[in-house]
């Protein structure tokens, strides 16, 4: 029998439960101290919490601001909390923390009701959208799977929700959760996932669209709209239900969002998203080279990252002359390539170039996995002839194919390459770069790091010498063969094709691109005069002073070209072709600018005498298609240009704003067209810029004006009228005969 208790010792046992009671607390209490200090771990400092980390991409935008594309290791941009629309915002309290306007980084009341669904046999989260952020901001090895380490990580996440709490206000919080969060496929924030999933921006996103993005959060996997898309149907619906259930919608609305598809507008995200990868590519590339020259580094000492600090890099590409460039781009190079493929049928275009093929076979990144691999040139040999599955570049998209490697190698020699830049020559501001015709499979800038010989394009560098030296525009040379004394080698005497017999003024003969009279010229200025003027326009690479740089015998980059073109039309004054505007930090801070400096190159007279005579190329010479067959008029100059077995086809153009260059070629210049005719730059490049200013009249946005070159101020002592020049040669035979 058991005996009551007396008084004294309930007493006794309600003292004991207490003090283990007080005791658990203080114990409790000195252990979220413990934690708060860092003993069980290393928690952030208040620095970091005022800054916190997080990999953020990098924006290149356009002059105008739109984003042509980022840099990332995850694709996150970060956005402003009026920049997301509050169906976002109630999508996700009322599904992750319905209370979280109330309370201060951790939802005791939540907390605690966990256990009591655990007993029924309920899982119910108990983090609040602080603490999950805490979770997503400050521990890198992320949820720890061990119970132990899990428990312990949840206090820890408890004291940083409270430390977040108190330095920033609820809308910040929910704005850092929503910059930090993974919605899957490569999109890192709700900026990226309402691109990637809908091509829309945050501010946009309607009530299903939030809660089909909010719902991926419970498992980027199982819930994702493109794995899973109807668990994502069923989980958006759900989420819609829970606004309902905190008023946040109506049962009406409700009802009517729930029947709505998913309606996603899926693309995925990768470095190579947007528009200008070329571009953007050799942009990364230089600010690097400028941080580093410079020593431009985080407050902290460290060098900048763009793929994770979130700068952002303003540009002077032009959006929609990106696009319409890009878009001349495919639009002609489809049609070149089937009558490129045509010209070398019944012919074998790999005769006698095996050592093109071998090269070709070593600069592959099969070969140098092979090599990395131990294999022998046996076994490398051997896996470059057994058919594979390859993934294969094609006008028409991409192809997966069972094709030998060696197969792919030489199919890769015949495809044809192109490159394109337009640039402001008053300002020097790039507005359009097409570096190559496919970024993905081919990687190397054509339009800066690339250079090819230059040909004809180059021949305005020599009237200009001679017009500088008091040659007119009508003065009348006979076309024929011309040799030049060369010291110390062998004269030179150029050949030509197409020649046009007699006597033609130098801007008929520059307008038909004669080579005789270019030498001619040469012959008078010297080769000195031509290579100084060419490197004071602006060309890089090496223009050896010999004769032949007359016909351009030099190779030179789109990139040089289109800035030496440039002093034609901008009267004479070189600007450095120029394509970042400025580089700030994720805070705003100006990290870098530039803006060209004016360098005189020409006298303005002569630029502007020479706008006449390229003019003429267009109207009266080989660019005489731009108009007669493309229809693009206006206050337009330029120069085709033809190499050697028609290995490159130029074309470069002028106006008053816009300033262009246009290379074709195969990625080895053994191959080319078989016929001039078909492999010149009148009908290999110009047609691309045709469809460039196609485009570019055509836009009411863009406003480009027709209005022809200015003349100089001071009026123009050199005759380029022929009319006036034949009179003004009349008079002097007849003052001669006279005696005068």
């Amino acid at each position: 029998m058991n005996k009551p208790l007396s008084q004294e010792d309930i007493r006794k046992y309600n003292y004991r439960l207490w003090k283990l009671l007080i005791a658990g607390i203080v114990l409790f209490a000195l252990f979220i101290i413990a934690v708060g200090f860092g003993l069980f771990g290393e928690l952030p400092s208040f620095r970091d919490i005022e800054h916190p980390k997080s990999n953020q991409a990098s924006e290149v935008i356009t002059e105008e601001g739109k984003v042509l594309g980022t840099y990332f290791v995850q694709n996150r941009s970060n956005v402003t909390y009026p920049a997301i629309s509050p169906n976002v915002i109630n999508a996700l309290i009322a599904t992750e923390d319905v209370r979280f306007k109330e309370h201060s980084g951790i939802d005791f009341k939540r907390t605690f009701t966990i256990f009591l669904y655990a007993i029924i046999g309920k899982k119910q989260g108990g983090s609040t959208i602080t603490q999950q952020l805490a979770l997503n901001l400050f521990s890198e090895e992320g949820r720890q799977k061990n119970f132990a380490k899990r428990l312990l990580q949840k206090f820890q996440e408890w004291v940083i929700a409270v430390k977040l709490e108190r330095n920033y206000t609820k809308e910040e919080i929910i704005v850092m959760y929503l910059n930090t969060v993974d919605f899957g496929n490569q999109a890192y924030g709700i900026k990226s996932a309402a691109r990637v999933y809908f091509n829309t921006t945050p501010d946009k996103l309607s009530v299903s669209q939030a809660a089909t993005l909010v719902g991926i959060l419970k498992g980027i996997s199982r819930y994702s709209p493109t794995r899973n898309p109807d668990r994502s149907l069923a989980r958006r619906n759900t989420i819609m239900g829970l606004m309902v259930k905190a008023d946040f919608l109506t049962e009406s609305d409700f009802e009517k969002e729930r029947e709505k598809p998913l309606g996603l507008r899926f693309s995925a995200a990768t470095v190579n998203d947007g528009i200008a990868p070329y571009f953007r590519a050799v942009l990364k590339s230089d600010i690097k080279k400028i941080f580093q020259d410079r020593s431009i580094l985080k407050s902290d000492g460290t060098p900048y990252d763009l793929d994770r600090d979130g700068l952002r890099i303003t540009t002077t590409i032009n959006y929609d002359m990106q696009v319409f460039a890009e878009e001349a781009q495919k639009e002609y190079m489809k049609t070149l390539q089937v009558s490129f493929n045509n010209s070398w049928k019944g012919r074998n275009p790999f005769k006698g170039k095996e050592m093109q093929i071998e090269q070709g076979v070593r600069r592959s990144d099969r070969y140098k996995a092979l090599q990395l691999e131990g294999k022998s040139n046996e076994e490398i040999k051997a896996d470059f002839n057994t058919p594979t599955r390859l993934n294969i570049f094609t006008w028409k998209g991409n192809v997966d194919t069972l094709m030998k490697p060696i197969d792919s190698v030489k199919y890769y020699k015949l495809l044809l390459r192109n490159a394109m830049m337009a640039m402001d020559p008053q300002s020097g501001y790039v507005k359009a770069w097409v570096g190559g015709i496919n970024y993905e499979h081919f990687k190397y800038d054509q339009v800066k790091m690339g250079t090819r010989q230059v040909g004809s394009t180059a021949k305005p560098f020599t009237y200009a010498v001679a017009i500088e030296n008091g040659y007119s525009p009508c003065f009348s040379v006979l076309n024929e063969p011309v040799t030049i004394e060369v010291p110390g080698s062998a004269p030179w005497t150029p050949r030509s094709s197409g020649t046009v017999p007699g006597y033609l003024t130098l801007q008929k003969a520059l307008a038909l691109s004669q080579n005789y009279i270019a030498a001619f010229l040469m012959k008078q200025v010297g080769p000195t005069a031509v290579a100084t003027l060419a490197k004071k326009m602006g060309i890089t690479s090496e223009v050896p002073a010999y004769p032949s740089i007359a016909l351009g015998s030099f190779d030179a980059s789109v990139y040089d070209m289109v800035g030496a073109y440039s002093v034609f039309a901008n009267k004479g004054v070189w600007n450095k072709p120029t394509y970042i505007l400025k580089i700030e930090d994720k805070n705003g801070v100006v990290l870098y600018s530039e803006k060209p400096i004016p360098v005189p190159a020409m006298n303005e007279e002569v630029a502007y005498v020479m706008t006449r005579m390229l003019r003429g190329v267009v109207t009266n010479g080989t660019g005489w298609r731009l108009a007669g067959r493309f229809g693009v008029t206006g206050p337009i100059g330029g120069k085709t240009g033809t190499t050697n077995a028609n290995s490159d086809g130029w074309f470069m153009a002028i106006t008053p704003q816009l300033v262009a260059g246009v290379w074709t070629g195969c990625e080895d210049r053994a191959f080319h067209f078989t016929s001039t005719a078909q492999g010149d730059g009148a009908t290999t490049a110009l047609p691309i810029y045709a469809g460039f200013m196609k485009r570019v009249y055509a836009s009411p946005k863009l406003k480009m004006s027709k209005a022809d070159f200015e003349p100089p101020k001071n009026g123009v002592s050199i005759t380029f009228d022929c009319n006036q020049y034949q009179q003004q040669e009349q008079k002097t035979e007849l003052d001669e005969k006279l005696g005068f």
